[in-house]
């Protein structure tokens, strides 16, 4: 009796350490994964580059990408950074073929996206792609990527693309985080560095558990052309600050700069404050056509270097009222970033002391506009202030000596 009571014993203790073993294996792989995907190579800084939606939505093909990638070298963007060159959605035919792979809608990319890929390859950009965490895309016209996760990715990797824009349609209803995870998962295994961008819209708080599978996350809903999203989104978007850094970034959506539903004032503060915000720079307009005020804003390397600093720290909204709201937050080097926004309807004057920004009082700084393309002062102290239009915004460093 003894030994059988020995020996159920040792069997339920056998069972114990197994479970404790498998559980200890899952996190020690958990953490190997995580740190896999925070160090794969890429978005280190946030991505930049353009995407299709937002100005061609299902309008768009072949010729449209290969001169949108010639367009941004020959205008200098390339050059600045906007490397990627994403197709959304609409790019695939609306079955897989017989082998159960994603096609290139032939009628619209002829060549294929591989053909597609080699040529953004050879201009010295990279190719993104889009697909769905479910059963269809949101516009209906392809399947998604839920239950083909591994072989979607290895057809990515094998065609070349270097982002992949991941949506949330048409789902089974099952969380978020599962259906992400696999697809991470699958990517991971492909053999290809791809940035993987959740496009999860923010409803199940992605920031707080995507940058362990992913190297960037959309915090809201989809952007429009008006100033009442921009404001909104940027809102939403403040705050996740904490949860963002090299590798893994808040992504309030793609910019909406030149496609015309807002004035030049509006533009530059929606380009400041995502500058500012560590988003992601993806163009959303055409750039074969860009007017020459849409160029000069896209184009700005100063506000550019604050959104690609290294120290890769968002930058947050630290006072509102009345709809004169100071943004700041620490660039590299012990500098500071602070954009002056007037939400405003008329002109008005904005202000911030150094305490408000993690200065000391008695500090000294070098101030640059970085709209001006000039400095303020070189040896300022205490506080910095400004006349700021409606809704238009300031931008500056402040570098203490």
């Amino acid at each position: 009796m003894r030994f059988i009571v020995v020996s159920v014993f040792g069997i339920i203790l056998l069972i114990i350490i197994n479970i404790c073993k498998a559980n200890y294996d899952n996190d020690e792989y958990q953490n190997n994964y995580t740190q896999f995907l925070i160090s794969n190579g890429v978005a280190r800084t946030p991505p930049m580059g353009w995407n299709s939606w937002n100005h061609f939505q299902c309008n768009v093909d072949e010729w449209t990408v290969k001169t949108t990638a010639n367009a941004l070298i020959t205008t200098g963007l390339a050059a600045l950074g906007y490397k990627y060159v994403n197709i959304d959605d609409c790019w695939g035919e609306s079955n897989r073929d017989e082998k159960g792979n994603l096609k290139a809608k032939f009628k619209t990319f002829p060549s294929g996206i591989k053909a597609l890929a080699d040529y953004i390859h050879g201009r010295g950009l990279r190719l993104g792609l889009y697909s769905d965490a479910g059963f269809m895309t949101c516009s209906k016209t392809m399947p998604g990527s839920l239950g083909h996760e591994d072989q979607d990715a290895r057809t990515f990797a094998q065609w070349g693309v270097d982002y992949l824009k991941y949506d949330n349609c048409y789902n089974d209803g099952s969380k978020p985080q599962e259906r992400y995870t696999k697809m991470s998962y699958a990517l991971s295994k492909a053999g290809r560095p791809i940035l993987y961008s959740l496009c999860e819209w923010g409803q199940e708080n992605p920031a707080t558990w995507a940058g362990r599978y992913g190297n960037s996350w959309r915090t809201t809903g989809d952007i429009k052309d008006t100033w009442e999203s921009i404001t909104s989104i940027a809102d939403q978007n403040n705050i996740w600050g904490r949860y963002a850094g090299p590798g893994k970034w808040n992504d309030p959506d793609m910019l909406e700069v030149g496609n015309g539903g807002m004035n030049v004032e509006e533009y530059r503060s929606h380009f400041s404050i995502w500058a500012a915000m560590k988003a992601p720079l993806l163009i959303g307009c055409d750039v074969r056509s860009l007017s020459k005020e849409t160029l000069e804003i896209l184009g700005n390397k100063e506000v550019i270097s604050v959104n690609q600093d290294p120290l890769g720290v968002q930058a947050r909204k630290i006072r509102s009222k009345g709809g004169l709201e100071v943004w700041a937050g620490p660039l590299s080097r012990k500098r500071v970033v602070v954009v002056f926004w007037n939400r405003g309807n008329s002109m008005a004057a904005i202000s911030v002391g150094w305490r408000e920004i993690g200065l000391s009082t008695f500090t000294h700084v070098l101030v640059r506009d970085l709209w001006k393309h000039s400095f303020v002062s070189r040896n300022m102290s205490y506080r910095l202030s400004s006349y700021v239009g409606p809704h238009g915004c300031k931008m500056y460093i402040l570098s203490p000596h």
